[in-house]
């Protein structure tokens, strides 16, 4: 059978069982699922305690015995309900799901959630529930309680913004999607952006098809609708079309070419025997003290490498003018954004819960996992940008018009 088959059945023993008629009834309806799932858990750590099940007296090593069942009244997130408690005779039984004396048990739907954004397959999560508390969740039970999550994600992704960022980074990851026939390559679109405060934040996680220009326009529209009004520096990888897409919705912006980017574009057509060499020389240029010393640079590193690896350097002249734009900025602030390292060090924590995933079932699944990983990750961002003070006095010095008033 199915799974969609599965569930209609499951839908409809539901439905002649609780004559649904509202979303009031499907709320009840699952309190009630719940409650007996959470009195089939204890029937099982009871079990494990007795060292026997029920009517199997053949395993009995012990005096102890079932002593009825008492009335609980607990908390959970779908409300209030009243579940019939196992008791033993010599009462040494301390249930490890619902506690002695505790009566909220949402706890446990947060510990599935916590194993969830570590990335763990709902596989994991029923064995480590097994493990911990002795009783197995089904697919369907963890999945329930990770879509719980989703109205937050959806409140998440239209939460005011800042009016303005002095700096932005755009960049996206790729993971597989199952399609219905097979799978397909989706892109998660991420930004991320520094407030005048000089804290980092996830303002925008997408999941589109292959990235283009046009869906990051899009996402930019979004961020304008959600309260960004400007945006001084963005810095992008070297997507065709990228820098219009940004301008078109934000006209004043400096769009920054990520170096890092570069380099690995343009070493690919360099051996691995020079490679440490040619990297070295690049240094060189956007490292120079001013723009000057970095177009001599530049020219030396042409007239050594032009014949050597003539594609690796027409990537350089293709885009040395984005190069030279960084010497309109202080060397603190150069450092920031000739790199989208702040983005670059976000998306590697994420491919390391999708590593090992395959495809996912679709993009609800990819987004709750990342959402949640994204909430664990900028736990770690309030403290502000080392040497932000400098900074921010040379932004202020650079966009007076643009960045004072919000101050």
């Amino acid at each position: 059978m199915t799974r969609k088959a599965t569930l209609n059945q499951i839908f409809n023993l539901i439905q002649d069982e609780y004559e649904i008629k509202s979303a009031g009834d499907i709320e009840s309806a699952l309190l009630d699922m719940f409650g007996s799932f959470i009195e089939k858990a204890l029937e099982a750590e009871l079990d494990q305690h007795l060292g026997y099940s029920r009517y199997d007296f053949r395993n009995k090593v012990t005096s102890n015995t079932r002593n009825g069942r008492k009335p609980k009244t607990i908390q959970t997130r779908l409300g209030e309900t009243t579940i019939q408690a196992p008791r033993d005779r010599e009462g040494s039984f301390d249930p490890k799901i619902v506690p002695k004396r505790q009566t909220n048990v949402i706890g446990i739907e947060d510990k599935i959630l916590a194993l969830y954004a570590k990335g763990l397959s709902t596989r994991d999560i029923s064995k480590s529930l097994e493990e911990i508390y002795g009783f197995e969740a089904s697919h369907e039970t963890i999945s329930n309680v990770t879509d719980k999550i989703i109205p937050l994600i959806q409140e998440w992704q239209k939460r005011p913004l800042e009016p303005v960022y002095p700096i932005i980074y755009l960049d996206a990851l790729h993971v597989k999607v199952k399609d219905g026939v097979g799978t397909s390559t989706k892109a998660v679109y991420c930004i991320i952006g520094v407030s005048l405060e000089g804290r980092k934040d996830v303002l925008s996680l997408s999941i589109g098809e292959s990235e283009s220009a046009s869906y990051w326009m899009s996402l930019l529209d979004e961020l304008k609708a959600r309260g960004v009004q400007d945006i001084c520096i963005a810095c992008v990888d070297g997507l065709s079309g990228f820098k219009q897409a940004i301008q078109a919705v934000f006209p004043h912006v400096l769009v920054q070419r990520c170096l890092v980017h570069l380099i690995r574009q343009s070493t690919k057509f360099v051996s691995y025997q020079e490679r440490k060499s040619f990297c070295y020389d690049l240094k060189q240029i956007y490292q120079a003290i001013n723009r000057s010393a970095a177009e001599q640079a530049f020219e030396t590193f042409k007239n050594k490498w032009s014949p050597l690896v003539p594609l690796a350097v027409r990537v350089w002249e293709n885009n040395i003018e984005e190069v030279y734009q960084l010497f309109h900025f202080p060397q603190e602030i150069r450092k920031m954004i000739y790199t989208t390292n702040a983005i670059e060090s976000y998306n590697s924590q994420l491919r390391k819960i999708l590593k090992g995933k395959g495809a996912f079932p679709n993009d609800t699944s990819v987004m709750k996992l990342i959402y949640l990983q994204t909430i664990e990750v900028t736990k770690k961002w309030q403290r502000q940008l080392s040497n932000w003070s400098q900074i921010l006095n040379q932004l202020l010095i650079l966009y007076p018009d643009r960045l004072t008033p919000y101050i």
